[in-house]
């Protein structure tokens, strides 16, 4: 065992408790009113001190991170004065996608289908990306005694009945196409003996409808949709982040500028219709938060986007993840996936007490966690003072048979082995960490951006999900619409005629800032989070010491 002996008198419950909680797993499930108090006193979406009204763009006077407003009250990468646009076009496509993870790289495929030139670009390498890092499974409504109408309530409920109508039907009407699609490619999917997908509950869906490949499920769709595009000659720029967006004198998004972070040389990419599809922002670590995010979250197709004039939907909500390591230190902040959770283990505190049904939302999940171990002092504490609950996965194989673990969870048991922790015997220390933009740019159930040739898909647009997502939802969101945009985008292509290049709207925005009397020093977008600054240092899991 690795834990310290500090611990072990905690994990002693544990095992004491297990028993009894075995024998009766029924939990009580909030009501409305217990959930809405739940989340208005602990869920750090509802700490007001969290947040500013925006000064300049779409959405001034709304709420957003203070972290985000610090992005988007700032000028840009580019000097529209002295940047020479007008006698230069390096690249010239039908369609360019910025960002190669599940939804970049679905979009291109799609941009092909009809024969359009299409060019990814992408800040890292091809598949760096949240998909890689995606456990759990994907959502689909494809087996008799589920339907689309179901999924599209669980949807709404999980998302406080905010959500944008028209994206939730896209989404759930596409979703057994596209676990089709993906299997059709090659993706391993999770089966029975007798062939069918094994499915699993998630938090806050009312039947069992998750389909996966072990613990690792967007690492292998990943490998399926790039493997695809390698195919098609498909090309991919790595390492050449988009900077700025391009619009033409009509107002017509143009193409992109690049930064190539080997050469540090500019890239101008003229393209009838563009993309975007850069993921998120957990490396802005909201509020202090740790982050599951792969290293390139940083907001960057926000950025860009709102500066061209794309307004920002749900942008004052951020997803924690309940579930997210707190012990051992050198995993802090990494994803549990919430399928453990849905193979039947439970969170209990320091006690061994259960303390929240486990499969509520996860917005509500992560506020009780914080509720015990702020309010309530009932967590664990660990020596460099973290605090957390367990999460008692030995319950898995007891409740399934010895070796469920190894086999459903196969990359969760290596990583915490690593560090001498056997999770088929010993329970795992959690806190909040986060793990989604729920919000984002304003699109359509097309993928349109109200900039016109301006698509936007995945994590990176707002609306569907309102103000939390279900697990399962994001892979399917990033393939549903990475699809529909790239199909739009190369429709589009087709017909549109540019005008002339500009950056009047980057001159436009400098206005807004002067105006608004902000001397920004430094530009955005971020592109790579910066850790060696005492002021960038993420302050120890914040949810905690806000209480």
């Amino acid at each position: 065992m690795a834990y310290p002996e500090s611990m072990t008198a905690s994990i002693a419950e544990v095992e004491r408790t297990r028993k009894e909680r075995l024998a009766r797993r029924e939990f009580p499930r909030l009501t409305l009113e217990e959930k809405d108090s739940l989340l208005k006193r602990y869920h750090p979406d509802y700490r007001p001190e969290g947040f500013r009204a925006l000064r300049v763009g779409p959405n001034q006077g709304q709420n957003v991170p203070h972290e985000l407003a610090d992005l988007l009250e700032t000028r840009s990468f580019i000097d529209p004065d002295a940047f020479d646009l007008a006698s230069r076009v390096d690249r010239d496509v039908d369609v360019l996608v910025i960002g190669a993870g599940g939804g970049g790289t679905s979009a291109a495929l799609a941009a092909t289908e009809t024969g359009a030139k299409v060019l990814i670009a992408t800040k890292l390498r091809w598949g760096d990306a949240n998909t890689m890092m995606a456990q759990g499974g994907i959502q689909a409504a494809d087996r008799p005694q589920d339907s689309l109408a179901r999924h599209y309530l669980d949807v709404m409920g999980g998302g406080g009945f905010g959500n944008v109508p028209e994206l939730v039907r896209a989404l759930v009407t596409d979703a057994p196409f596209v676990v089709q699609w993906l299997e059709d490619m090659g993706v391993l999917f999770d089966k029975h003996e007798d062939g069918s997908m094994v499915e699993v509950h998630g938090g806050g869906t009312s039947i069992r409808r998750m389909h996966s490949s072990g613990d690792y499920t967007g690492m292998e769709f990943m490998r399926v949709v790039r493997d695809e595009a390698r195919n098609r000659q498909i090309h991919c720029l790595e390492f050449n982040p988009a900077v700025e967006l391009i619009l033409d004198e009509s107002g017509q998004c143009a193409g992109a500028i690049l930064y190539d972070l080997e050469t540090k040389e500019f890239t101008v990419v003229r393209a009838r219709c563009t993309v975007l599809s850069t993921g998120g922002m957990g490396r802005l670590h909201c509020q202090g938060f740790p982050t599951t995010n792969h290293y390139g979250a940083t907001a960057d197709g926000v950025v860009i986007g709102y500066r061209a004039g794309v307004p920002m939907l749900f942008m004052d909500t951020v997803q924690y993840h309940p579930t997210g390591v707190a012990f051992p230190e050198q995993l802090l902040g990494q994803l549990v996936t919430e399928k453990v959770r849905g193979l039947g283990t439970q969170l209990v505190n320091r006690k061994g007490e259960r303390f929240i049904f486990d499969l509520e939302t996860r917005d509500a999940v992560s506020a009780a966690i914080i509720r015990e171990c702020a309010e309530r002092q009932n967590g664990v504490t660990t020596p460099t003072g973290v605090s957390g609950v367990w999460l008692d996965t030995p319950m898995v194989d007891l409740l399934r048979g010895e070796g469920t673990t190894r086999k459903a969870l196969p990359a969760m048991v290596r990583q915490f082995a690593r560090y001498n922790i056997d999770i088929t015997k010993e329970p795992i220390l959690m806190y909040p960490t986060q793990h989604y933009q729920n919000g984002g740019l304003m699109i359509n159930e097309h993928g349109d951006t109200p900039v016109v040739n301006l698509f936007a898909a995945g994590e990176v647009s707002g609306g569907v999900h309102g103000r939390n997502r279900l697990m399962g939802n994001s892979l399917l969101d990033i393939f549903v619409f990475g699809r529909r945009a790239g199909q739009r985008a190369a429709q589009k292509a087709k017909e549109t005629r540019l005008s002339p290049m500009t950056l009047d709207h980057v001159r436009s925005y400098n206005r807004q800032l002067k105006e608004a009397r902000i001397s920004p020093s430094r530009v955005s977008p971020m592109i790579l989070p910066d850790y060696t600054s005492e002021a960038c240092r993420i302050r120890r899991l914040g949810g905690v010491a806000a209480g």
